[in-house]
């Protein structure tokens, strides 16, 4: 359906003219919306249907565009997701026919993501992985092998969203392709339905990167300060990065020398506790240092539960 003015435009004039508006108005008569709308509001007379022909006009066209909607993009409505509603009320002995513009439950479901992802920070994970629509009973099913792991994802996030933010973390740990990122992104999305915020970190990538951003402070300040305050913060892949001195001990340790006690830190690795220790013990240019390597997982140890994660292999699937 055109709207009102186009069609009017359209329109002959003098005699013709009343004649299509007459059509127009037995056509809207005759509409099972508009019959609707005076089934529910009998004191709705056909002349203040008349005076307001545009304002149901435009009620039945916008009904009929969202019954057939094209989806949100396509939206054929004058305010894209909003469509039109009418109500009557009588002053004195004068009935007025009042609209107004609704939004509409897909422009809803839209608003309400964009709120989730705002946020949500991805530190070079992929951000496809935050928004995936699955179930717990089907992360559940996916893979038994791996369904006590899920078990304690899942009751980490009921237990968070029943008491708020927990001092205690996760650690992720299991072989390859298991799922662990996959978890972590699925609890970050949840937590995020209720306001939490939250950061996901790939720590390989974020090592090699932070050789640039010792040049520029400013964005390095950002980051890490986005690290230190986020609610729920996870370091991807912990142990695959080549780790330098300077990345472990002052970006590293000082972001979990922030958080312990405050905010809890998920992990995921292909390690270990013991075996992450022994590779922050180890760098490239220093060799061994036990005694850095202990004070940073000081650190992650008391403050995580491990979980171990196993199942198949789902990449390259």
């Amino acid at each position: 359906m055109e709207s009102l003015s186009a069609l009017i435009k359209q329109w002959p004039t003098g005699k013709n003219a009343l004649q299509e508006a007459d059509r127009m108005m037995k056509e809207l008569l005759e509409d099972p919306l508009v019959q609707r709308l005076r089934a529910d509001n009998p004191e709705l007379d056909r002349e203040t249907i008349r005076l307001n022909l545009n304002r149901v006009y435009q009620y039945v066209k916008e009904q009929r565009s969202c019954s057939n909607c094209p989806g949100l993009d396509q939206c054929p409505n004058d305010f894209e997701g909003h469509y039109t509603l009418l109500s009557c009320e009588t002053i004195g002995d004068t009935v007025q026919l009042n609209d107004r513009k609704v939004t509409c439950n897909k422009l809803r479901a839209r608003q309400s993501e964009e709120q989730i992802r705002s946020r949500v920070h991805s530190f070079y994970v992929d951000e496809t992985a935050l928004s995936q629509g699955y179930s717990a009973d089907e992360i559940l099913t996916n893979d038994l092998k791996r369904s006590k792991a899920v078990m304690q994802v899942l009751q980490y996030i009921d237990k968070t969203k029943d008491s708020g933010l927990q001092r205690k973390g996760l650690y992720l740990a299991g072989s390859f392709g298991t799922g662990k990122t996959f978890l972590m992104c699925y609890m970050l999305y949840e937590l995020a339905k209720v306001g939490y915020t939250g950061a996901i970190v790939y720590m390989p990538d974020f090592v090699e990167d932070l050789k640039t951003l010792m040049h520029e402070p400013g964005k390095l300040k950002e980051a890490v300060d986005l690290m230190k305050e986020t609610d729920l913060l996870i370091f991807d892949d912990i142990g695959a990065e080549n780790l330098n001195p300077w990345a472990r001990d002052h970006v590293m340790g000082a972001i979990l020398n922030y958080r312990m006690n405050r905010k809890p830190t998920f992990y995921t690795s292909n390690y270990d506790l013991d075996m992450l220790e022994r590779h922050f013990s180890f760098t490239n240019r220093e060799g061994d240092e036990l005694h850095k390597g202990q004070r940073l997982m000081d650190r992650v140890r008391p403050y995580v539960d491990t979980v171990f994660v196993t199942g198949h292999n789902k990449r390259g699937r």
